[in-house]
C-alpha cells in the first residue's frame, strides 16, 4: 500500500511540475505575468521544491506593461499624432510616415521616422562614416547598405571639399572629431538620449607641464590652436602653421618632432601647434594625452552634432546666432532629429526649393518637431544634403536624385541575430 501511495504521489508531482512549465511558457510567450493580483509568480521567486531548473526564473512585476500593451499604446499614439498621413511599419518599433502640411497656404512635404526601442531593444541608433577615414564621401544608399541600416539620413555638417565632419562626432565611445563653436549635440545611449551644447576638453601633459588641446581632427581655425590628429584623419597630418611644430606620439612617447606634416602613428597622435607652447615637451621621456568632451558623456555610446537647437526641455528654443548659423535660417530643405519625454527617437526630413514643397525656416522646423512630441530636438545639415533612406529606397525628393555624396549619416539598424519582424501596415 505504501508503495502505491508513493507512486501516486510521484505521478501527482510530475503533473504539477509539467503544469508549472506550461504556465511559465504561456506567460513568457504572452509577455504577461500569470496573475495580476500580486499573488504567486507576480513577484515571487519560484522555490527549488517546485521543480529542477525553475527556481532561477523570475517573472516581471504585475504592474509592468507587457510588450503587447506597449505596442498598442504606441500604435494609437502614432495614428493620433500623424492623422491623414501615410503610415508604414518598417519593422518592430520603427514606423515611417509621409505627410503634407501647409504653412501660410504653402505646401511642405515631410518624411518622419519614429523609433521605439521599448518595443524592440534590438534597434541600433548610430552615426556612420562614409569610409574608414574622415576625408571621404559617399551616397546615403552606400552608407546605409554598408552598415546594414533599414533607415538612414544625412548627419552632421561637413567640409564639402574634403568630407571631414565639422563638429562633434563620437562612434562607439571613440571621439573622432571635436566641436565647432560649441554647437549642440545629441548623445545616444543604450536606453536614453542627452542633448546639450558641447565643448572640447583635452590636454597634453607630463609631470611638469600641461597644455590645453583645442580640438581633434578638425581643420585649423587659428594659428594659435593646438590640435590633435589621429589615423581617422588620414595617414599624414595637415601642414603646420607659421611658427608651429608637430610631434608624433605613440605609446605615450614622442617619436618624431617636425616643422612640417608627418605620418600619424597607428593608435597614436600628432599634436600640432605653436612651437612656444609645445617646446616644454621636447626633452621629456613621456607625455599623456586626454581627450574628452564637456559635458562628459561617458554613459553615451555615440555623439552626433548639429545646430541650432530647435526644442529644449519641451520648449521652442532656437539659438541660431549663438551657434553662428544665421546663414541657414531661411526656407530650405531640412533634416532634424529629436526625442520624446519617454525616449522615442524622431527623425524628420522636409523637402524644399520646389513648388510642391517650399521648405521651412528654422522656427517653422522647431514648431514641427515640437508638434511631433519632441522634448529635445536639433537641426542637422540640410539644403542639398537632406536625404532619407528607408529599406532600400530614397523616400524624400532631394535636389540631386539619390542625394549628394555625404561625409556621414545617422543610421537605424537592427541586430541581425535577434531581428523581430513586424507586419507592414498602411
Amino acid at each position: 500500500m505504501y508503495a502505491l501511495l508513493l507512486e501516486e504521489q510521484k505521478r501527482f508531482e510530475k503533473i504539477a511540475v509539467n503544469s508549472i512549465y506550461c504556465m511559465l511558457a504561456l506567460a513568457i510567450f504572452s509577455g504577461q505575468a500569470l496573475f495580476t493580483n500580486n499573488s504567486l509568480f507576480a513577484h515571487e521567486t519560484i522555490s527549488p521544491s517546485m521543480g529542477a531548473g525553475l527556481y532561477s526564473t523570475k517573472l516581471p512585476p504585475a504592474n509592468q506593461p507587457s510588450l503587447a500593451v506597449e505596442k498598442n499604446k504606441w500604435d494609437k499614439n502614432i495614428r493620433q499624432k500623424y492623422r491623414n498621413a501615410r503610415i508604414t511599419y518598417v519593422d518592430s518599433g520603427i514606423v515611417h510616415v509621409k505627410l503634407t502640411k501647409y504653412i501660410n497656404s504653402q505646401p511642405i512635404k515631410i518624411n518622419v521616422v519614429e523609433v521605439n526601442r521599448k518595443i524592440n531593444p534590438n534597434i541600433e541608433l548610430a552615426p556612420a562614416l562614409a569610409s574608414s577615414t574622415l576625408a571621404r564621401k559617399a551616397t546615403i544608399r552606400n552608407i546605409a547598405q554598408k552598415n546594414n541600416a533599414v533607415v538612414a539620413v544625412n548627419g552632421t555638417y561637413f567640409k564639402p571639399q574634403s568630407g571631414v565632419p565639422l563638429g562633434t562626432l563620437m562612434i562607439d565611445k571613440k571621439i573622432l572629431t571635436g566641436p565647432i563653436y560649441n554647437r549642440v549635440a545629441m548623445g545616444i545611449g543604450e536606453n536614453d538620449f542627452k542633448m546639450a551644447r558641447v565643448e572640447f576638453d583635452g590636454k597634453i601633459h607630463n609631470l611638469f607641464t600641461s597644455v590645453p588641446i583645442d580640438n581633434i581632427n578638425q581643420p585649423r581655425m587659428l594659428a594659435t590652436h593646438v590640435l590633435a590628429y589621429t589615423r581617422d584623419w588620414g595617414q599624414y597630418s595637415p601642414p603646420t602653421p607659421k611658427y608651429g611644430v608637430q610631434m608624433a606620439i605613440q605609446d605615450g612617447k614622442i617619436i618624431q618632432i617636425s616643422d612640417g606634416s608627418i605620418q600619424i602613428p597607428k593608435d597614436g597622435y600628432v599634436i600640432s601647434g605653436p612651437k612656444e607652447k609645445l617646446k616644454p615637451f621636447f626633452n621629456g621621456k613621456s607625455v599623456q594625452i586626454d581627450i574628452n568632451t564637456s559635458p562628459n558623456w561617458n554613459d553615451m555610446k555615440h555623439i552626433v552634432s548639429g545646430g541650432p537647437y530647435l526644442v529644449k526641455d519641451g520648449n521652442l528654443f532656437v539659438d541660431t546666432a549663438a551657434q553662428k548659423l544665421n546663414a541657414i535660417s531661411g526656407k530650405n530643405p531640412r533634416t532634424a532629429i529629436g526625442y520624446t519625454a519617454d525616449n522615442n527617437f524622431i527623425i524628420v526630413t522636409i523637402d524644399g526649393r520646389e513648388q510642391s514643397s517650399v521648405g521651412v525656416n528654422i522656427w517653422d522646423l522647431a514648431k514641427i518637431m515640437k508638434s511631433f512630441g519632441c522634448y529635445n530636438a536639433m537641426n542637422l545639415d540640410g539644403g542639398g544634403s537632406s536625404v532619407m533612406y528607408v529599406k532600400g529606397n530614397i523616400v524624400n525628393a532631394p535636389a540631386v536624385k539619390g542625394g549628394i555624396a555625404l561625409s556621414n549619416a545617422f543610421t537605424v539598424s537592427i541586430t541581425p541575430d535577434t531581428k523581430i519582424s513586424y507586419d507592414e501596415r498602411e
